[in-house]
């Protein structure tokens, strides 16, 4: 057992590969090299060590990405006629402006955010406008 010394190891830590002989010392692994035992699915197995069971992982993780889209685009904000609507309306509006509008897809939380409105009386876009500053890990919103 890699974390007493004192048993033989039974079991295997599926995210860092440790070995324990109880479930005391997996929760004494857990503890001191804060892993939360679950096997990370994106991360890279070299050809040497690639077996059988890392291509089904890689298999079914496809397969789980694969349901989450067919999900996403079968959400109804996807296909909502008043969504589509407004979002062609403020195209049609920005492109008279020669404004390229560019949008994400719905889903995007940074679209939910996105509060951006045209004003048919003032003629004018009230834009969203959000600047991130990485160096600092700071970030200003203004709407």
């Amino acid at each position: 057992c890699e974390t007493c010394s004192e048993e033989e190891a039974k079991y295997r830590c599926p995210r860092c590969m440790k070995y324990s002989c109880s479930l005391l010392c997996v929760k004494k692994h857990k503890l001191a090299l804060s892993c939360n035992g679950v096997r990370d699915k994106t991360a890279f197995v070299s050809v040497n060590e690639f077996t059988d069971l890392n291509l089904l992982s890689d298999y079914r993780f496809l397969e789980d990405v694969g349901r989450t889209a067919d999900a996403a685009a079968r959400h109804p904000t996807v296909h909502s006629p008043t969504t589509k609507k407004l979002l062609y309306c403020l195209r049609n509006k920005a492109r008279r402006c020669n404004i390229d509008l560019r949008t994400l897809p719905v889903g995007f939380t940074k679209r939910r955010e996105n509060s951006t409105t045209f004003n048919c009386m003032e003629k004018k876009f009230y834009w969203h406008l959000k600047l991130v500053f990485p160096h600092c890990h700071a970030e200003y919103t203004l709407k």
